[in-house]
């Protein structure tokens, strides 16, 4: 018996060691990063999550070295300023988030330059009239079940950004739907919908089964991409499990980016047909 619990102890130890050499490969890359947090709405419903989420997003680039911007004027998106960043971020941003097409197009050309991306929740809601851009996120918004607890399933385990994460997440939130669908995403965790009460999310579920995208990645006309529909409530981003989600998918992101290279930008207006 205590032969077997040695070894248990061990394999356990050896575990850890793993996932702590997992997370600071990851982590590295944040080093010396510079990151957009872009807040602007359009009009509509604004969550009132996007406050927390800045302030987390800060903490942690004070806490892994990376530093952070945040603006919620569209006028920063043109090459000679996105050319700086590592990544933008748009947490729980919806409706239309730019003033003019020309701005469109220096997003979508820091996509095509190599340039990575991380949005947050209702970010699928984002855009919601612009092909391009929703194909980037993966799908646009549909509905969303009313806010409950229910289970989130790990389905990728191998993936960096759900290292350390339960491998079933029971937690209170948004169970998000989208449609137009993109078929180029990398799914790493599902909404379990057995879990959810009997409501309003059978008929755009009805695809997917049983289990529904809840966090993906994808790499898009150039762009690393990752996205997660978690995180409505304000205080996810100061619960340390739902934080080190949020990192994990920074992270990730910062792991799959070099430095930008706009002369790989090839779209002259905001709808050119993508370049496979």
């Amino acid at each position: 018996m205590k032969i077997i619990k040695t070894h248990l102890v061990k394999l356990a130890f050896m575990c850890l060691l793993a996932l702590i050499a997992t997370d600071a490969n990851a982590l590295g890359t944040l080093k010396g990063a510079r990151v957009l947090v872009y807040t602007k709405n359009g009009q509509g419903f604004v969550h009132d999550n996007i406050p927390a989420a800045v302030a987390c997003i800060q903490k942690l680039g004070k806490e892994q070295g990376f530093k952070v911007d945040v603006s919620a004027d569209p006028a920063v998106f043109n090459q000679a300023n996105l050319k700086q960043y590592t990544m933008l971020i748009f947490p729980s941003t919806n409706n239309d988030v730019f003033d003019t097409d020309a701005q469109r197009l220096a997003f979508r050309h820091y996509i095509e330059a190599g340039g990575g991306f991380v949005g947050i929740h209702s970010v699928t809601g984002t855009e919601r009239k612009w092909t391009w851009f929703k194909q980037m996120i993966g799908c646009t918004f549909a509905m969303h079940d009313f806010y409950q607890k229910f289970s989130v399933k790990v389905i990728a385990p191998k993936h960096p950004s759900v290292q350390g994460l339960p491998k079933v997440w029971d937690r209170e939130d948004e169970c998000y739907f989208g449609k137009e669908l993109y078929p180029g995403i990398n799914v790493v965790m599902a909404h379990d919908l057995t879990t959810l009460k009997p409501g309003v999310h059978e008929k755009p579920a009805a695809p997917f089964g049983s289990l529904y995208p809840a966090v993906w990645y994808q790499t898009f006309d150039g762009g690393t991409i990752w996205i997660t529909t978690l995180g409505h409530s304000k205080h996810d981003y100061s619960e340390p499990v739902f934080v080190k989600h949020i990192l994990n998918g920074i992270a990730f992101v910062a792991s799959q980016t070099k430095k930008t290279d706009f002369t790989k930008a090839y779209a002259l207006t905001r709808d050119d047909a993508v370049r496979y």
